[in-house]
C-alpha cells in the first residue's frame, strides 16, 4: 500500500503565531511592508530558492525599547514534523554547503534556516540595522492525536557577531516578544558573543566568500570586458566608494542611475565621479587627499572608454551591477574585521606576471602575519602605530583590532570606551604609501574600517617629517611607539633604509617588528643594520616559511623584532627561532579559496601563540618549537642576525645515536644475508 502523504498544517501554525500578538497592528504579514528599507533589502537579496525574486517572511515585527533600540524580528513558519531546523554537527545553522555556497535547499525547507536567511538579507542590504532576531516556528500533528504540536527556535544575528547566528533558546510560544518579557529577552541576546575560535572561523569563511566573489568578478573583467589588470583594482575601489553612500547625506549610487548618456557631465563615468566626490567630501577628508583620489580614479572612469554605451549600456554599468550584487553586501557587512582591499588587490592582480619575485615591491602581507607582528610589539589601546610602506594598510588594521579589543576589555564606561575607539582610529594610526593606486586602496580600506583613514599619507617616507598632516594635531609630531613594516626589498639595505629612518624618528621607547629578506640581517642590510644597533636592541630573529608569499614572490624572509631607543648591548640575549614550519600548508591554485590554498595541517594556531610567548616571555613556553629555538648574543657589526648563524649543532653522540647506528648496521647485515641466500637458490618457491 502506498505510504500516506503527510499534509502540512502551515496555515494553522501561522494563525497560531498571529493570535499571540495583542493586536493585529503589532505585526506585519508576508504581503505587508514593515518599512521601505527592510522591504528593499528583502528584494535585493537572493530569494530562498536562490533566484532574483523577493523574500517574503511569514510574519515580521519589531522589538522596541524605551531607549529607542529597534530590532527587526523575522518569523518563518513551517507545518511538517522535522521542518524546524537544519543544523550542522556543531549545532550551527546549515545555510552553506561544504563548498561555501548558499544551501538553498535548507533555506527554503526549514523554518530556522529561512528566518536566518531573511536576517542576513537585512544586515547585508540595509544601513540602519545591526541586529536581527530570527524565529523559526514549526507545527505538526502526531498520528492519532488531534492537537497540534508547536516548536519555536529563536536565533540572534548581528554585525558585531560577524553575522554568525547564535541560538537564544527554544520556546513553547512567542510570549518572549511581549513587552512585559522584552527585558529578560534582551539580556539573553546581549550575553551572546562569539568565542575566539568562532571569530577566527567566521573570518576565514568571510574571506573565502569574498575571495570567491572577487575571483568570479576578476574572471569576468578579463574574459568578457577585456579590462586591463591595472585598471581593475581602481574600478572596483571607486565603485565601492560610490556604492557606500553616507547615511542621511549621500545616497548610494543605484544601478538605474547609470543611464548610458554621452554628455561630458552626464555619461556614466561622470555620474560615478560625482558620487565619489560627494562621498569623499562628506567623509571630511582633506582637500589634497580628495584631489589625489579623484585624479587617480579619473583615469578609469573618464578616460578609459568604459563609460561609452554600447547598445544603450556602458561597461561601467555592466560591471557595477555585478559589484552591487556580489561585493557590496560584504562591504556593508562586517568588513572592519578584515583587510578587504588587500584581498581585493591580490585577487584582481593574480594575472600580473612577476618576473623577479625578489624585486617585487607590491607583495601584501597575509593577515595572520600582520596580526602576529602586532602581537610581538605588545600593541594595546595606548599604542601609536605607524608603517612607512603601508600598502593596503593591513598592518594598521591588525594593530587597530588589538587596540580596540584592549579598550573594550579595560574601559567599563560605554561613553569613554567609544571616545577612546574614535581616538584610536583618528589619531593613533599613521601610514605612508608612495604608489598612487596602492595609496588609494589604503584609504579605502581604512574608510571601510569606520573612518580610520585620517592619517594615511600619500608621499615618500624619506621626505616625511614625522608629523600629523591633518586634524587638530596637524603639524605636531606623531608620538609613535610601535613600528610595523614589510618594506620594498629592492630599496637600499634590502629595505632596512626604511627601518633606520623610522626608528630614528621615534623619540619614545617602544617596539618594532620588520618582515624583510632574511639575508638583510647577514650583511646585505649594511650599513643600516649596524647603524640601527646604536640606538635599538635586537630582541628576536624569526626565520619565516619560504613559501609565505607563494605565487607572488619566492624569497626567504625573517621577522626582526627591536626594542626602540635602547642601544644594543653585546651581552643582550637575542632569541633566534626557526619558524619555517608554522603549521600551515600552502599551495597556489588561482581558482581555489584561501581555505584550500592555506590549510592548518600542524597546529598552526598553537604554533603562532607559542611563537609570541617565546619572544615576549622566554623559553619556559617552548613546546612545539623545541629544536627550533636558540638564545645567543650578537656583535654590533649588523651582519650576524640570522637563525642559521646561531644554530647550535650538538656533535656529541648519545646512546640513542649509538642504538640507531647498530640498528642500521644489523638491518644492512640481514639484508645482505638474505640477498646471498637468494643468489644461492635458497628460499625459492
Amino acid at each position: 500500500m502506498a505510504q500516506q502523504r503527510i499534509s502540512s498544517i502551515e496555515e494553522q501554525v501561522e494563525d497560531w503565531c498571529k493570535r499571540q500578538f495583542a493586536n493585529p497592528s503589532d505585526y506585519y504579514t508576508k504581503t505587508q511592508s514593515i518599512n521601505p528599507e527592510i522591504e528593499d533589502a528583502l528584494k535585493k537579496a537572493p530569494s530562498k530558492q536562490g533566484g532574483t525574486g523577493s523574500n517574503f517572511p511569514d510574519i515580521k515585527c519589531f522589538i522596541e525599547t524605551d531607549g529607542l533600540r529597534r530590532i527587526p524580528v523575522m518569523i518563518e513558519v513551517k507545518g511538517t514534523k522535522g521542518d524546524l531546523a537544519k543544523l550542522n554537527e556543531d549545532g550551527s545553522v546549515c545555510n552553506k554547503t561544504a563548498k561555501g555556497e548558499p544551501n538553498y535547499t535548507a533555506i527554503s525547507k526549514y523554518a530556522v534556516n529561512g528566518a536566518v536567511h531573511y536576517a542576513h538579507a537585512i544586515l547585508e542590504f540595509t544601513e540602519s540595522y545591526n541586529e536581527v532576531v530570527a524565529v523559526g516556528v514549526n507545527g505538526y500533528q502526531e498520528k492519532g492525536h488531534g492537537e497540534n504540536t508547536y516548536e519555536v527556535s529563536v536565533w540572534y544575528v548581528s554585525k558585531e557577531n560577524l553575522l554568525v547566528p547564535k541560538k537564544v533558546a527554544d520556546y513553547s510560544d512567542l510570549s518572549f516578544l511581549l513587552r512585559a518579557n522584552i527585558g529578560d529577552f534582551l539580556q539573553k541576546i546581549d550575553a551572546l558573543s562569539l568565542t575566539k575560535e568562532e571569530i577566527e572561523r567566521q573570518k576565514t569563511q568571510l574571506e573565502d566568500d569574498i575571495e570567491r566573489k572577487l575571483k568570479a568578478l576578476n574572471q569576468k573583467m578579463h574574459d568578457e570586458q577585456g579590462i586591463a589588470v591595472g585598471d581593475r583594482v581602481l574600478l572596483v575601489a571607486g565603485m565601492i566608494m560610490a556604492g557606500l553612500g553616507v547615511e542621511g547625506e549621500v545616497e548610494p549610487l543605484r544601478v538605474e542611475d547609470l543611464r548610458g548618456q554621452t554628455g561630458e557631465s552626464s555619461n556614466d563615468g561622470a555620474v560615478f565621479m560625482n558620487k565619489i566626490s560627494d562621498y569623499l567630501q562628506k567623509k571630511q577628508l582633506p582637500s589634497e587627499k580628495i584631489k589625489m583620489i579623484k585624479d587617480i580614479l579619473n583615469k578609469v572612469f573618464l578616460h578609459s572608454k568604459l563609460e561609452h554605451p554600447v547598445n544603450g549600456e556602458s561597461k561601467l554599468k555592466t560591471l557595477y551591477r555585478d559589484v552591487k550584487r556580489d561585493i557590496m553586501p560584504f562591504v556593508n557587512g562586517e568588513m572592519h574585521n578584515l583587510d578587504f582591499t588587500g584581498r581585493l588587490f591580490n585577487v584582481l592582480n593574480e594575472w600580473v606576471d612577476v618576473p623577479d619575485g625578489a624585486e617585487n615591491d607590491v607583495v601584501l602581507t597575509p593577515r595572520f602575519v600582520t596580526e602576529l607582528m602586532a602581537r610581538l610589539c605588545r600593541v594595546n589601546k595606548d599604542s601609536y602605530v605607524w608603517d612607512f610602506a603601508t600598502g593596503s594598510a593591513g598592518f594598521l588594521i591588525s594593530a587597530m583590532h588589538l587596540m580596540i579589543a584592549d579598550a573594550k576589555n579595560k574601559i567599563d564606561s560605554y561613553a569613554e570606551r567609544e571616545r577612546k575607539i574614535s581616538q584610536i582610529k583618528m589619531e593613533q594610526l599613521l601610514g605612508i604609501e608612495k604608489l598612487p593606486d596602492i595609496y588609494m586602496l589604503a584609504v579605502l580600506n581604512m574608510i571601510l574600517m569606520q573612518d580610520g583613514s585620517a592619517n594615511i599619507i600619500h608621499g615618500n617616507s624619506f621626505e616625511f617629517e614625522g608629523n600629523y598632516e591633518q586634524g587638530k594635531h596637524k603639524g605636531e609630531p606623531f608620538p609613535a611607539n610601535v613600528f610595523l613594516l614589510n618594506p620594498p626589498y629592492s630599496a637600499d639595505g634590502k629595505g632596512f633604509s626604511f627601518v633606520e629612518r623610522a626608528l630614528s624618528m621615534m623619540t619614545r621607547g617602544g617596539r618594532a617588528a620588520i618582515l624583510i629578506m632574511e639575508n638583510a640581517g647577514s650583511g646585505n642590510g649594511l650599513p643600516f643594520t649596524e647603524s640601527i644597533l646604536k640606538n635599538n636592541t635586537l630582541v628576536a630573529s624569526i626565520k619565516m616559511p619560504t613559501d609565505l608569499f607563494i605565487g607572488k614572490a619566492s624569497v626567504q624572509t625573517a621577522i626582526y623584532v627591536f626594542d626602540v631607543n635602547t642601544p644594543h648591548d653585546t651581552n643582550s640575549i637575542v632569541k633566534f627561532i626557526d619558524f619555517t614550519n608554522d603549521g600551515y600548508s600552502r599551495q597556489n591554485r588561482k581558482k581555489s579559496s584561501q581555505s584550500v590554498n592555506l590549510r592548518d595541517t600542524d597546529n598552526a594556531k598553537e604554533r603562532y601563540d607559542e611563537l609570541v610567548n617565546l619572544v615576549l616571555y622566554g623559553n619556559k613556553y617552548l613546546n612545539l618549537l623545541a629544536g627550533c629555538y636558540e638564545e645567543d648574543t650578537i656583535s654590533l657589526n649588523g651582519k650576524d642576525w640570522t637563525y642559521g648563524q646561531h644554530r647550535k649543532i650538538d656533535t656529541h653522540p648519545t646512546e640513542a645515536d649509538f642504538r640507531k647506528v647498530v640498528q642500521d648496521y644489523l638491518a644492512w647485515k640481514v639484508s645482505e644475508i638474505i640477498k646471498g641466500d637468494k643468489e644461492d637458490g635458497l628460499g625459492k618457491l
